[in-house]
């Protein structure tokens, strides 16, 4: 078990990550060249184990099913929690938006530009999540198309009866070193966190952060409010697990993913906490956590939310009910059009102002502090994946409650 002490270790790490890079503003570069390596060591040990951690126990937890359609029924409660979720997100990033006007008195830069990246077509998408080579896929580190793969091998598996069993051995033996490879790599956490800290805040000094420091004031507002009234809610209702377990349970990873950034390089941090310090089974985790990695944007769908008001109101336009109803729409299925697609925030910041006829050389002032942003709705898109995962054992009576943190 991922225990409090490492927990602690983390927490002190990103604090004084915090403090020597204040130190480091004058000196950004010493910063990234002598600290950042160590976090890039970090980062590089978590995305090593990644493909066959989630690879591994998808296959065991598709095998063990047993039964396409629970299978499915899981699917179906995922999706449905990751829309409902999104939807709730990018509405409450609007309504702050409206409220704390953002981007009033703020002017556009002369010379401001933005390179603009089309989002694929619908047939894209579906055509993109199945794999024409698994090997390649791997290779790339494509979590929807491993996904997909590890579910058929699984289904497959099952459906062979005992001749799939040495192959279903073979994988769970594979999910356990992965579980045990995590556990060693989190005694390194602390480090890694610290220098993936400290460039982060030499390179955004108070030069950067100040002149827009009511955005970032807004998204992570939006992110501690989503946090507090949707998880709560959602993990007390339907889990009857208290908000303090759940994120204590959660620290963990959410630390991670607000140091990377990263949903897939916070994947095997996140599946390890949710089995053993929240009881979610291994079946539950290994589906739902790597699809939340790849589609599920809270965090993303409350920053579009907020950047789109903020925007609008640099440009001195009023946007109506009906446009801010078509960007919620819009957030919502662009975080399902965009899944798996590198630079996915932006393509999906592009494709909400598009739908509201926003100019897009507005998303060139929050440029400079995107990375600042990026750790914020990061850090509220694990949180969503497991608590959703949380939630899907809960209904599906694959919760052991009696776990105590």
């Amino acid at each position: 078990m991922l225990r409090f002490k490492v927990t602690t270790r983390i927490l002190i790490g990103l604090i004084l990550g915090v403090c020597v890079g204040l130190l480091f503003t004058s000196a950004p570069g010493a910063a990234a060249t002598y600290i950042k390596p160590f976090g890039d060591l970090f980062l590089n040990l978590i995305k090593m184990i990644i493909v066959p951690l989630v690879l591994s126990s998808l296959v065991v937890g598709a095998a063990s099913t047993g039964d396409v359609g629970k299978l499915g029924r899981i699917g179906a409660k995922t999706l449905t929690y990751y829309l409902l979720t999104t939807a709730f997100a990018v509405t409450l990033g609007l309504i702050l938006g409206n409220i704390l006007d953002p981007g009033m008195g703020m002017t556009l830069p002369p010379d401001a530009k933005v390179e603009v990246q089309q989002a694929p077509s619908v047939v894209e998408t579906i055509l993109g999540i199945v794999p024409t080579n698994p090997i390649k896929a791997m290779a790339d580190a494509n979590m929807l198309q491993i996904i997909v793969f590890a579910i058929f091998l699984g289904i497959a598996i099952t459906l062979i009866g005992e001749k799939g069993k040495p192959v279903l051995s073979f994988f769970d033996s594979l999910a356990e070193i992965s579980y045990k490879i995590v556990g060693i790599i989190m005694e390194y956490a602390p480090i890694g966190v610290f220098a993936l800290i400290v460039p982060v805040v030499a390179a955004n000094g108070p030069s950067v952060l100040l002149p827009l420091l009511k955005v970032i004031i807004t998204v992570y507002l939006g992110c501690a409010l989503h946090a507090a009234l949707v998880y709560s809610s959602l993990v007390s209702i339907f889990a009857r697990m208290s908000p303090a377990k759940f994120f204590r349970g959660a620290t963990p990873a959410m630390m991670v993913a607000f140091t990377t950034s990263s949903s897939s390089a916070t994947l095997p941090v996140s599946m390890d906490v949710t089995e053993k310090n929240l009881g979610v089974s291994k079946s539950i985790c290994s589906f739902v956590l790597p699809l939340g990695a790849t589609i599920n944007m809270d965090g993303t769908a409350l920053y579009q939310g907020v950047c789109v008001l903020f925007v609008a109101q640099v440009f001195g336009i009023d946007l109506s009910l009906s446009q801010q109803i078509v960007i919620i729409l819009t957030a919502t299925l662009a975080s399902i059009g965009t899944a798996g697609v590198p630079g996915a925030g932006l393509i999906m910041l592009t494709m909400v102002l598009q739908s509201v006829d926003l100019p897009l050389e507005g998303i060139a002032l929050i440029g400079g502090i995107d990375r600042i942003l990026d750790m914020a709705r990061t850090c509220l898109n694990v949180t969503g994946d497991i608590a959703g995962s949380v939630v899907v054992a809960a209904t599906e009576r694959e919760l052991n409650r009696d776990i105590s943190l």
